[in-house]
């Protein structure tokens, strides 16, 4: 594998999206506002004329119906400022569609050298790129210097024997003295290619498939020239 150098730094900052969905919640305070309707509705039908509702009673209910009214409404109001929200988020990640994002998350290889950001721990003294095809088997394992930066990964196996095309994930591991200090993800810049509401808010869409929420992006960058 031919690691190389890479003076690049990363740009830009990630967006914070919109909050969670409030839809199944007004459902059901919707539901339970009918049900309490239909309930004081039918107490006051039945109720025996000679023994009417006491009115101290009644005013409490009719408040509790107001209260019901208004909780309905208010979540009602959350739900289309939510909405909101998500769909100007969406438009500001918009202007990232073509861009690099630094994630941690599966690479596409095609071919090209992929921009790798690992990280090891301050106090390790030696540390190991691990690289892993999409079935999840050992591909390469190389040993890094624990301060290299930023550096390209040409997609070959330690020996020089080039890797096919396809989706990898990058781990490092970090030792000190011998021992395993830390094994975690290594960031990579890889292109977006659509960004899009989801179930947990604003997601981005990279090159190899996946998905990464927006508050995962590390720092963005325009491509470089190839």
């Amino acid at each position: 594998m031919d690691i190389q150098p890479n003076q690049t730094q990363p740009a830009g900052a990630a967006a914070r999206p919109a909050g969670p969905d409030q839809a199944d919640a007004a459902s059901a305070l919707s539901s339970d506002f009918e049900a309490f309707l239909t309930l004081l509705t039918t107490q006051m039908e039945s109720q025996d004329p000679l023994n009417p509702l006491d009115s101290a009673d009644f005013a409490v209910q009719l408040a509790t119906f107001s209260g019901v009214e208004q909780q309905v409404k208010t979540n009602d109001l959350l739900t289309n400022l939510a909405n909101g929200l998500g769909a100007s988020n969406l438009s500001q990640l918009a202007g990232w569609v073509g861009m690099e994002a630094r994630v941690a998350a599966p690479a596409l290889f095609d071919g090209s050298p992929i921009t790798l950001a690992p990280e090891p721990d301050p106090a390790s003294d030696a540390a190991y790129l691990v690289v892993r095809d999409a079935a999840g088997r050992e591909v390469s394992r190389e040993a890094m210097p624990p301060n290299a930066g930023a550096v390209l990964w040409a997609g070959t196996r330690p020996n020089g024997q080039p890797l096919p095309e396809g989706v990898y994930k990058f781990q490092l591991e970090s030792l000190n003295q011998g021992e395993i200090t830390s094994i975690k993800p290594v960031d990579h810049y890889a292109i977006v290619r659509e960004a899009r509401l989801g179930s947990e808010g604003a997601e981005i869409v990279l090159a190899s498939g996946g998905s990464v929420l927006s508050t995962d992006v590390q720092a963005l960058r325009k491509p470089e020239p190839i």
